[in-house]
């Protein structure tokens, strides 16, 4: 008995099949340089030694708390879900920022 096509024997890819310049869903994959991160523009809205009152309103998988000013993530160590702090961003990553608490909320 024979395997149906394409079983058993090398599969085929949307650029074998001639889509180039696809991705493998079909739709079209845009060119982005590698370091222009998808989603935010040069201009972050943190910036490094700013002050920010923010809340806390997820954990990451490390256990940092994560709070968002416009979208953008910002990892801030020892926070915990729900808490309210003052934040001084420390560092500013294309994708990310990390801050320190510097005063717990009332």
């Amino acid at each position: 008995m024979h395997a149906p096509n394409g079983v058993g024997g090398g599969r085929v890819t949307t650029d074998e099949a001639g889509d180039q310049g696809r991705s493998h869903s079909g739709a079209a994959t845009p060119s982005l340089k590698p370091d222009s991160p998808e989603g935010f523009s040069e201009e972050k809205p943190v910036k490094v030694g700013q002050e920010l009152d923010v809340e806390i309103t997820e954990m990451s998988r490390r256990g940092d708390g994560i709070a968002r000013i416009q979208g953008f993530v910002v990892f801030v160590p020892r926070a915990t879900n729900g808490q309210k702090v003052k934040i001084k961003v420390a560092s500013v990553r294309p994708n990310f920022a990390v801050a320190e608490i510097i005063e717990q909320s009332v």
